[in-house]
C-alpha cells in the first residue's frame, strides 16, 4: 500500500507543476568573456505575466557543457506590455579548458495552446548557445540581441521580426531557422513551423524573419539560430526560441522610409533622417538598435524615441573617427511600432553604414638607380596597421570613388609589398632586387590596413620613369624562319638616355645565358646599334626548360655600365587528358604579352588552331594514344613608346598525346527510405551525360553514424542506377557514390546522404485500445504500427503500464509493445478503464542513442 500512495503522490506533484509553470514564453543564453577561462553567461526569458510561477523561479538549472551544471540566480524581473514578463538570470563560470562547450537551459513548461506545438503546456522550452575556447581564435563574447521577441502580428499581414544581433567582437553572422526543443533538447515531436500562405523564412545575411503570411490566429513558438564565424571557422552561436502572437485584426504596420546603405569617410559625421507613417493613420513610435549605438562613441537619434499620428521622424548622428574604421559594415535597425488598441504591430527596416579610412594624402616617388624610391605620409588614422603598396606599368585613369576602399582589380594594379609597421613611411622598388626596366612608366598607389583587413580609400597616383640608359630585351623567341632547329633569336633596344660623358665609348654588349648560378657568354656586339643576335648552341625543342639571358652593357673606357633586365624564352607544355591536351606556357618577361596564338601541326604543316589572352589553351576532340606537335607565338608589348611593337616571340616546339586520366564527374543520389521493411533505396541521378560515357560502374560508400569514415558498401554495374540496402537494423545510415570508367579513374564522391532516425514517423501511442477478440484494435501499437515498423528507427523501449492502484500489469522492451490486456503476472485480461504508462524510448541516430519520455494515460474499452 506505501508503494501505491508514494506512486499517486508523485504523479500529483509532477500534473500539479504542470499547472502552475505554464509560462516560458520565449528565451536564449548569451555570455561575456571575463578573464582567463572565466565567462558571464546570462539567460533572457519572457513569461506570461499572470503566470504564478514567474514569481517562484528565483532561479535556474543551468547546464554548462562541462559535465557541470549550477543554479544561476535570477537578477531582473520586470513586467511589460502584453502580458510579458523580463526574467533575467546571470552567473560567472570558469571552465577547465579549450573546447567546445553547449550551454543549455530546460525550464517547464511552454503557454497553454501554442498552436505549432502539441500539448505545449507539457512541453518544456529548452535553449542552447555553443560557446568555442580556442586559444588560437582569442577570446570570444557571444552576439547580444538587442531587439525583444515580444513583436504581435494580424492574420494575413506579413510579421516580420529581426533579433537586431550586435558581436562586439565584430564576427560574421549568419541566421537560420531551427525546431523549438523540449525535454533533454530533443526535438518536439508534431512540431511544425506556422502555416503561411506563402512562405516562413530567415534571411541568413540580415536575419530578418519573415512570416509572409500568417493564416490562423493564436500563439506560435519558433527558433533560429544565430553562428558566428572567424576567420572562416564557427566559434560560436546562440538559439533564441521566441513566441508570436497572431490576432485577428484589421491592421497594417508602418511603412519606414530611409535609404538602405550609407557610407563615411572617418572623421566626418553621418547624419541622415528617417520617418515611419503608418497607413491607417494611428500613432507611431520610432527606435533603433545596432552596432553603431552599441559602439564607445555611440551614434544618437534625435529625437530618441520618435513619436507622431501618423509619422514619427528622426535624424540619425554619428561622429565618426578612425577608432570605428573596419572591414565589415555597421547594420543600424530601425523599429517602427503603431499604437493600434488592438494589436501594435511593428515594421523593421535595416540600413547598412560602412566607415572607411581617409586616403595616404602625402604621396611621391622618385625613379633613382634601377628602381624607385616611394615615400608617404599618414597620421590620420594611428590605429593603422601598416601599408598596402600597388603598380602597374602605365598610367591609369582609376580615380577612387567618395568611399571606395581598396584598389579594385580592374585598375590593372598588383599588390607588390606589405608594410607591416605604419611608423614605416618609405619603400624602394627595384622589384626585389631583379631591378626595373628603364623606359617604362611605373604608376603607384598606396593604401593603409587595419587590424580586421580594412582598408583606407586608396591615394592618388604616383608615376616615374627609369632612365633608358642600360640595354631593354625584347625578343627571346624560337627562330621563326627554322623552328625545328630551335635556335634561340635575341632582340634588344639600345639605351637612349646614356651619359657618354661619364661613360665614354667604344661600347660592347656581352650576351649571356644564364642557367642557375652558372652563365655562358653567346654572343658580343660592337656599338650601340648591334642590338640582334642569335644562339646555336642550344636546341630550345630539346631543353626542357626556359632559356634565360640577359644582355650587360660595357664600355672599353671605364668597364661595366649595367646589365638588362632578364627576359626568358616562352617555354611551352602539353598535359594529356581524356581526349585532349591542354596547352600551358610561361613566359617570364619585361614587357606585357597581349594575347598569345596556337599553332598546331597538320600534315607536316602548323595552322593556327585558336588564340588566348590567358596562359592556357585546351585543343580538345583528340584520340587518345595519338601524339600531336604544337608551337605558340605570343604578342605583346611596353607601356611606353620607344621600343619595337608589337613584340613577337615564338615558343619550342612540343609534342603530347592525350590519354584518359579524367575521372567520371561524381554522381548526385536520393535515398528512399521504406520505414516498414528497413531498408533504403539509393537512386544514382546522372546530371551531366558526357561525363559517363565510359562509367564501367559505381562503388556505393556507407556507414551507420555521420561521424565515421563510410566504406565500401557494394559495387553495380553502371547500366543499374539503383541499389536497395536491405536487411539492416536500422533505416540510419549515410550514403555516397562514386563512378569508376572503364580505365579505372575513380570520381570525387557525391553529395552524402543520411538518413536519420527523424525520416521515419515519430513514436507515439494511442491513448485507447479494444482488446475484445474481434481482430480490431485488438493490440496496443504504436500509432502508425504496422504500415510503419517502429524498429526501423528505435533500438528499444522500456514500457511499463500501472493501474490506478499503482501496480504494474504490464511491461516489455520491444518496440512494437504488442500488448494484448492481459495483466502479466497473472494472464487474465485487465478490466476495463484507465491506466497509466511510462515509457522510455531509444532511438538509434546517426549520432548514436538519444532517449525520449512518454508518458500519459490510456483506456481498455471493451
Amino acid at each position: 500500500m506505501r508503494f501505491r500512495k508514494g506512486y499517486l503522490l508523485i504523479l500529483m506533484l509532477f500534473w500539479g507543476l504542470s499547472a502552475v509553470a505554464t509560462h516560458q514564453r520565449a528565451a536564449e543564453i548569451t555570455y561575456r568573456w571575463v578573464q582567463g577561462l572565466t565567462y558571464e553567461v546570462t539567460i533572457t526569458m519572457y513569461t506570461y505575466t499572470p503566470s504564478p510561477a514567474d514569481d517562484v523561479r528565483t532561479s535556474l538549472p543551468i547546464i554548462w557543457g562541462d559535465n557541470s551544471q549550477s543554479e544561476i540566480p535570477r537578477i531582473q524581473f520586470q513586467a511589460l506590455a502584453d502580458n510579458y514578463t523580463l526574467n533575467i538570470y546571470q552567473m560567472n563560470h570558469t571552465f577547465p579548458g579549450s573546447g567546445n562547450y553547449i550551454i543549455s537551459v530546460e525550464d517547464p513548461n511552454r503557454n497553454f495552446g501554442v498552436v505549432n506545438i502539441p500539448n505545449s503546456v507539457n512541453v518544456p522550452i529548452y535553449v542552447e548557445s555553443l560557446l568555442v575556447i580556442n586559444p588560437f581564435l582569442e577570446e570570444n563574447n557571444s552576439v547580444q540581441l538587442l531587439n525583444p521577441p515580444i513583436d504581435q502580428g494580424c492574420v494575413g499581414k506579413i510579421y516580420i521580426h529581426n533579433p537586431s544581433a550586435f558581436d562586439p567582437d565584430e564576427d560574421s553572422l549568419s541566421y537560420k531557422l531551427v525546431n523549438c526543443r523540449g525535454m533533454q533538447g530533443l526535438e518536439i515531436p508534431g512540431y511544425t513551423l506556422p502555416l503561411a500562405s506563402t512562405s516562413f523564412e530567415i534571411d541568413p545575411v540580415t536575419g530578418d524573419l519573415t512570416w509572409d503570411a500568417p493564416v490562423l490566429q493564436g500563439e506560435y513558438n519558433v527558433a533560429f539560430e544565430i553562428e558566428e564565424w572567424r576567420s572562416g571557422t564557427k566559434i560560436g552561436s546562440v538559439v533564441r526560441d521566441m513566441q508570436i502572437l497572431i490576432g485577428a485584426c484589421d491592421n497594417n504596420p508602418p511603412v519606414i522610409t530611409m535609404a538602405s546603405n550609407h557610407c563615411v569617410v572617418a572623421g566626418n559625421q553621418l547624419t541622415f533622417d528617417v520617418s515611419a507613417t503608418d497607413p491607417d493613420n494611428n500613432g507611431v513610435t520610432l527606435t533603433a538598435t545596432g552596432a553603431p549605438f552599441e559602439d564607445n562613441n555611440p551614434a544618437t537619434l534625435i529625437p530618441d524615441p520618435a513619436t507622431g499620428t501618423p509619422t514619427a521622424s528622426t535624424t540619425f548622428f554619428w561622429n565618426t573617427t578612425c577608432e570605428q574604421v573596419r572591414k565589415i559594415s555597421y547594420n543600424a535597425l530601425f523599429k517602427a511600432k503603431d499604437n493600434h488598441p488592438e494589436v501594435s504591430l511593428t515594421a523593421f527596416q535595416s540600413t547598412v553604414i560602412s566607415v572607411v579610412a581617409p586616403a595616404v594624402d602625402v604621396f611621391a616617388g622618385e625613379a633613382l638607380g634601377n628602381g624607385v624610391n616611394l615615400s608617404w605620409n599618414y597620421s590620420k588614422c594611428e590605429n593603422s596597421k601598416g601599408f598596402y603598396l600597388y603598380r602597374r606599368n602605365g598610367i591609369s585613369d582609376f580615380v577612387p570613388g567618395e568611399c571606395q576602399s581598396g584598389v579594385p582589380v580592374s585598375a590593372g594594379f598588383s599588390r607588390i609589398a606589405i608594410i607591416t609597421d605604419r611608423n614605416i613611411t618609405s619603400y624602394r622598388d627595384d622589384d626585389q632586387g631583379q631591378g626595373l626596366v628603364p623606359g617604362v612608366d611605373y604608376c603607384y598607389l598606396i593604401t593603409a590596413y587595419f587590424e580586421d583587413g580594412a582598408e583606407s580609400i586608396a591615394s592618388f597616383q604616383v608615376c616615374a620613369s627609369l632612365k633608358r640608359d642600360l640595354p631593354v630585351i625584347t625578343n627571346v623567341s624560337n627562330d621563326s624562319l627554322n623552328l625545328s632547329q630551335g635556335k634561340v633569336l635575341l632582340a634588344w633596344a639600345q639605351p637612349t638616355e646614356l651619359d657618354t660623358i661619364q661613360y665614354p665609348g667604344p661600347f660592347t654588349y656581352q650576351v649571356y645565358r644564364l642557367n642557375g648560378a652558372d652563365t655562358q657568354l653567346v654572343y658580343t656586339g660592337i656599338g650601340l646599334n648591334d642590338t640582334i643576335c642569335s644562339d646555336a648552341t642550344i636546341n630550345l625543342n630539346n631543353l626542357g626548360s626556359e632559356a634565360v639571358y640577359e644582355v650587360l652593357l660595357k664600355s672599353e673606357t671605364v668597364g661595366e655600365i649595367g646589365s638588362s633586365k632578364q627576359a626568358a624564352s616562352v617555354f611551352l607544355q602539353a598535359g594529356p587528358t581524356d581526349k585532349a591536351l591542354l596547352l600551358s606556357w610561361t613566359a617570364n618577361v619585361p614587357w606585357s604579352n597581349d594575347s598569345t596564338e596556337i599553332f598546331k601541326q597538320n600534315g607536316g604543316v602548323f595552322m593556327k588552331i585558336g588564340s588566348s589572352t590567358t596562359d592556357s589553351f585546351l585543343d580538345e576532340g583528340l584520340e587518345n594514344g595519338q601524339e600531336y606537335t604544337y608551337y605558340v607565338r605570343t604578342t605583346g608589348g611596353f607601356s611606353t613608346s620607344g621600343f619595337v611593337d608589337p613584340i613577337i616571340n615564338y615558343s619550342q616546339i612540343v609534342t603530347g598525346i592525350p590519354k584518359d586520366i579524367v575521372a567520371p564527374c561524381p554522381p548526385d543520389i536520393t535515398v528512399e527510405t521504406n520505414c516498414k521493411d528497413i531498408s533504403n533505396l539509393i537512386k544514382i541521378n546522372l546530371l551531366y551525360d558526357s561525363c559517363y560515357v565510359d562509367t564501367k560502374e559505381y562503388q556505393i560508400f556507407y556507414s551507420i553514424s555521420s561521424g565515421t569514415d563510410l566504406s565500401l558498401l557494394a559495387a553495380i554495374p553502371a547500366n543499374q542506377t539503383e541499389f536497395l540496402h536491405q536487411g539492416i537494423d536500422f533505416v540510419t545510415a549515410c550514403y555516397y557514390v562514386k563512378a569508376v570508367d572503364s580505365t579505372g579513374n575513380i570520381s570525387e564522391a557525391s553529395n552524402t546522404v543520411c538518413i536519420d532516425w527523424d525520416t521515419c514517423p515519430l513514436y507515439e501511442l494511442p491513448n485507447v485500445f479494444t482488446p475484445n477478440g474481434d481482430n480490431f484494435n485488438d493490440l496496443f501499437i504504436p500509432l502508425n504500427y504496422p504500415s510503419t515498423n517502429p524498429k526501423a528507427n528505435v533500438e528499444r523501449v522500456e514500457m511499463t503500464v500501472f493501474n490506478r492502484w499503482g501496480n504494474v500489469v504490464f511491461q516489455t522492451s520491444e518496440p512494437a509493445l504488442n500488448w494484448d490486456g492481459k495483466d502479466m503476472k497473472t494472464g487474465k485480461d485487465c478490466s476495463a478503464g484507465t491506466y497509466f504508462y511510462t515509457c522510455k524510448v531509444f532511438f538509434q541516430t546517426l549520432e548514436g542513442l538519444i532517449e525520449q519520455q512518454l508518458q500519459g494515460s490510456l483506456t481498455i474499452v471493451k
